[in-house]
């Protein structure tokens, strides 16, 4: 492997998962330190998901760090280029340290802190375990420790990000960890989320909603007329999201009159958002109001993780949710030849 990545091949992006600067709470820095083999120069992006924070940071002979005042604990996850995921959990005032290989990416070692050894110790064990086996484990680290920050970060992982989502398990499991932390604000916003989608599930009829695009025209579900209709919930930040963008657009130019689109932006900044679209000549309402999570569009519709979308008919029906890239290609192309 070379010793070098080019910003395109090797980017890393930080995803600030459910952070949250409360008022009243003094802020302390927290310390990230990385060291990788096999990789020398390179630039990373740093996202906090719920305040929109954006930063960029650089990699100089395969080291790194970065440090941020935090008020409160939170989950840091570094999505690599082949989309694997690496939780760091924060606390105000820690210095956590990260060593491994970009070879061997599994067996990166995060310390520091107890959660974080404890979430390297089940990353390990679980590295080489079928899906369903790592979903089990993932059940049962949930139902033994229902007050930990790891037990979020899994029932978000493994249970709202796999091929097929089961919503009632998640809901449940989502119940029990809202009983052990009953004033953690991210999780009591997940729960209301899985409760609108339990109530939207596949087979239900699509919510109504409205809102203001980027370009400041109304849009809302009155616009999901067509043979087939698309939310696509996307965002600047994740490159799957703005693929499955480019794919719906290639679809739509095939299928002008009988495919709708709308998408929603999960970016604090609409001029982000619009950039990219722009580039890329996508037309269709992009809605972005910069209030993440809090998002009435967002909370309406029951959306919990980036990307996302739904489909529905001419009816109103909700015929798909929450498919994959390639599934979403099959699911419209079948309802289009209806």
């Amino acid at each position: 492997m070379k010793n070098s990545f080019s910003f395109h091949h090797s980017t890393l992006v930080i995803l600030f998962l459910f952070g949250l600067m409360s008022c009243g709470k003094s802020t302390k820095d927290f310390r990230l330190e990385g060291k990788f083999k096999n990789i020398n120069q390179g630039e990373f992006y740093i996202y906090d998901l719920e305040t929109g924070r954006k930063d960029t940071i650089g990699l100089n002979d395969g080291q790194f760090t970065y440090t941020i005042p935090m008020a409160d604990t939170t989950v840091l996850t570094l999505l690599f280029p082949n989309y694997s995921e690496m939780p760091v959990f924060v606390e105000p005032g820690a210095s956590v340290k990260m060593e491994g290989d970009v070879s061997h990416l599994k067996e990166t070692k995060v310390t520091g802190s107890e959660d974080n050894e404890l979430m390297t110790a089940f990353r390990i064990e679980t590295a080489e375990l079928t899906p369903p086996k790592v979903i089990k484990k993932a059940e049962s680290f949930i139902l033994e420790h229902p007050q930990s920050p790891i037990s979020f970060y899994l029932l978000r992982r493994y249970f709202l990000q796999s091929v097929e989502v089961d919503y009632q398990r998640a809901y449940q499991l989502c119940s029990k960890l809202l009983k052990a932390r009953p004033s953690y604000l991210p999780l009591i916003q997940l729960h209301k989320r899985l409760a609108t989608l339990s109530a939207y599930k596949e087979g239900g009829t699509l919510p109504h909603f409205s809102a203001i695009d980027t370009k400041g025209k109304p849009v809302s579900d009155s616009l999901m007329s067509s043979k087939v209709n698309v939310i696509a919930v996307w965002a600047s930040w994740n490159q799957d999201s703005q693929s499955v963008l480019r794919k719906l657009k290639q679809l739509q130019k095939e299928h002008p009159q009988e495919l709708s689109i709308i998408s929603v932006s999960m970016d604090v900044s609409a001029d982000e958002g619009d950039r990219m679209m722009r580039y890329d000549s996508i037309q269709w309402p992009n809605i972005c109001d910069g209030m993440l999570w809090d998002s009435p569009v967002i909370t309406k519709l029951g959306i919990s993780f980036v990307p996302d979308n739904i489909v529905v008919n001419q009816k109103r029906k909700i015929v798909g949710r929450s498919l994959r890239s390639e599934q979403l290609r099959e699911k419209i192309e079948s309802l289009l030849k209806e």
